[in-house]
């Protein structure tokens, strides 16, 4: 495999990550998933391909732009929308909308749109400029204690491209984690092994045809190749979002605490992951479709399943 000529398509790049394992980290974002989860905070990272998105506070009307974005799309995608007052001006600003069901994504109109409301989201690197804009946050990583994080999406469906930066971040000494739902056949994973330091593993439900259910897959591969991780000797930091009316009940959390118990040292922390709803806007960038929102749990609630996994004897925090 020519590691050179490898490429990675990525949605995100985010520096002084103090979210996504010890210390200060930078975290590549890598597009597709095969999950479908109804809650994804980052809707943008499903889908393999570069998508449009438009963002409304940023547009500064059809009139000031003259129309530009519309002009560039020869699909005629692009077609006037409702007026929005400007904040600042109190001025009426003509707006857009994109009919997605004639969008291929092509980003001609994102090339003419200078506010950048609209931009393509998803851009492929090689494993050396990916490792080039890493290494620029190299100084941070050794005082703090931190390092990259490649998280997703799921990076394991880049495997190759996500096994190359792996082993290029541990060629410079640097400490690496994989953020992944843990979805993906067991040699897929294993290829990881000998360049990841730490695992940041989702678990989002025990009941694998409710997990099938709702996410769109089932739970045990997920639930293996946990137990593998733990048995290669392998260090995981556990993350469960807390979702209403889907995990957040006393029984599931007793038995994902249970499971975690199960793989023993491996486990250096459960991070309960409450939901928030900052996703929705993200939906809106990218689709036209309805977005289901719930409630986010309280305070009380999360220190109730917090007390519960505590039980099992186990490290647990509010993430």
């Amino acid at each position: 495999m020519d590691e050179k000529n490898l490429v990675g398509r990525i949605y995100d790049i985010q520096g002084f990550s103090v979210q996504d394992g010890p210390g200060i980290r930078t975290t590549a974002f890598l597009k597709g998933c095969p999950l479908r989860c109804p809650w994804c905070h980052s809707p943008e990272s499903q889908a393999f391909y570069p998508q449009l998105s438009w963002v409304s506070m940023r547009c500064q009307g059809t009139a000031l732009c003259e129309s530009r974005c519309i002009k560039a799309c020869a699909k005629g995608a692009i077609e006037p929308a409702e007026q929005r007052e400007d904040a600042k001006t109190g001025e009426m600003l003509q707006m857009i909308h994109v009919k997605r069901d004639i969008c291929d994504n092509c980003g001609d109109c994102a090339r003419v749109c200078y506010p950048k409301a609209l931009y393509l989201c998803g851009e492929d690197y090689t494993v050396e400029k990916l490792a080039q804009r890493l290494l620029q946050d190299k100084k941070f990583y050794a005082r703090s204690g931190g390092g990259v994080t490649i998280s997703g999406g799921e990076a394991l469906s880049q495997a190759d491209f996500t096994v190359a930066i792996l082993k290029r971040m541990k060629a410079e000494g640097i400490h690496t984690a994989l953020d992944t739902t843990g979805f993906a056949p067991w040699e897929t994973l294993a290829r990881t092994l000998p360049w990841t330091d730490l695992y940041l593993y989702d678990l989002k439900h025990m009941d694998s045809e409710k997990h099938k259910q709702v996410i769109g897959v089932p739970n045990e591969t997920i639930l293996d190749n946990a137990r593998k991780l733990a048995a290669a000797g392998k260090k995981l930091q556990v993350r469960i979002p807390v979702i209403p009316m889907f995990n957040n009940d006393v029984e599931n959390i007793r038995a994902t605490a249970q499971f975690c118990r199960e793989l023993g040292e491996a486990v250096t922390v459960v991070q309960l992951l409450p939901y928030h709803n900052l996703g929705v806007a993200k939906y809106l960038r990218i689709s036209d479709k309805p977005v289901a929102e719930a409630t986010p749990p309280s305070d009380a609630q999360m220190q109730k399943l917090k007390a519960v996994m505590e039980e099992a004897g186990l490290n647990v925090t509010i993430h």
